[in-house]
């Protein structure tokens, strides 16, 4: 998928990193991974960018590649992957130029990353004010006595119970949301500018679901952060997030507010992802189902990568790769029929 030079002065006006209200810039990431089969393209001329207060939603099936673009952003893509091509540019500076040892300094202070899986993702042979601590002391000049206060103030902040008895507990002796507590905590620590939350409702129950998005969009408002908040839950992405990038095998298919997203989506793979959600409101609507799978990426399919898929493909989506065409502003979209199909909203059916 190309977003093609031409565009000019449309897309510096969106996101390309000169903009004094724009925080991040990613443009034309592509990140492989050199396996012994051969290469994955696991993100493929990804364009995207978050202004400053904003929540951006990173939405797609699994596979996609949103948690690709992420570490890729925070510069700890695991091998064999490399990002091979690309500009990431935060705060006006080109991420991908700093040495490690900077990228250091920026990751935990001014970038915070919230994992898929807390679980995994806190060391279980360390209380949570020893992991916490360890944090706040790597970026901040504070004793230890001054890392466990503060580490006390943000088990308040994201609404532990007791948090100064909590802070000697181990990750086994803590729930599910209690865990995801801590690495929001852990996150956010040093006040970042940016937070990228990694489907930071995963594996929680419906209810502690809801208790987390509250209190990330309240921490959001309240330390003055942007937001990447991926997910695979167009929901989510409806009560928490002011713009949408919809993410499929690798490519950007489609960007707007989250209005324009769900009100006239304008990529086929964007209203299969809307009308396979259930909706309590419309209990009559039978839910359409997405045939087939995230297509092998090692040999992905010519021109439109959800051609395959898409009930809509014609044999030019097989023989040409879509551009990434304005359709109106702040909304693109990368389908050669863009403008002739009018797909459904379940928001319009309401």
């Amino acid at each position: 998928m190309h977003l093609t030079q031409d565009l000019g002065n449309e897309w510096s006006q969106e996101g390309s990193g000169h903009l004094p209200d724009q925080l991040l810039s990613v443009d034309h990431l592509k990140t492989y991974f050199f396996t012994w089969a051969g290469v994955v393209t696991a993100v493929e001329d990804v364009s995207l960018y978050v202004n400053k207060g904003e929540t951006l939603g990173l939405v797609g099936e699994s596979g996609s590649g949103k948690t690709v673009t992420a570490l890729s952003i925070m510069g700890i893509v695991p091998p064999p992957g490399k990002i091979v091509d690309g500009k990431i540019t935060f705060l006006g500076e080109d991420l991908r130029a700093k040495p490690e040892k900077e990228m250091q300094g920026i990751r935990g202070n001014k970038i915070g990353y919230i994992f898929q899986d807390p679980s995994t993702s806190l060391d279980p042979v360390y209380t949570v004010g020893q992991q916490l601590a360890e944090v706040i002391m790597r970026h901040q000049a504070l004793t230890k006595e001054g890392a466990r206060e503060r580490a006390v103030e943000l088990l308040q902040l994201v609404g532990m119970p007791a948090p100064e008895l909590q802070i000697n507990q181990y990750p086994h002796q803590l729930s599910g949301g209690m865990k995801q507590r801590i690495a929001i905590a852990r996150a956010i620590c040093c006040n970042p500018t940016l937070l990228i939350a990694d489907e930071p409702t995963t594996a929680l129950d419906v209810t502690i679901q809801a208790q987390i998005l509250e209190m990330l969009k309240d921490l959001i408002k309240r330390l003055g952060m942007s937001m990447i908040l991926i997910t695979h839950d167009m929901g989510i992405v409806a009560e928490t997030c002011d713009r949408v990038t919809v993410l499929y095998a690798g490519q950007v298919f489609e960007a707007g507010t989250t209005d324009q997203v769900f009100w006239t989506p304008k990529h086929p793979y964007t209203e299969a992802l809307l009308t396979s959600v259930p909706n309590p409101r419309l209990v009559q609507r039978r839910l359409d189902v997405i045939p087939g799978n995230i297509p092998d990426l090692i040999h992905p399919p010519t021109g439109c990568r959800f051609n395959p898929r898409c009930k809509y493909a014609q044999q030019v989506c097989i023989d040409k790769i879509p551009d990434f065409d304005l359709q109106e502003p702040g909304h693109r979209a990368a389908c050669h029929f863009a403008k002739e199909l009018n797909l459904k909203s379940p928001v319009r059916e309401e």
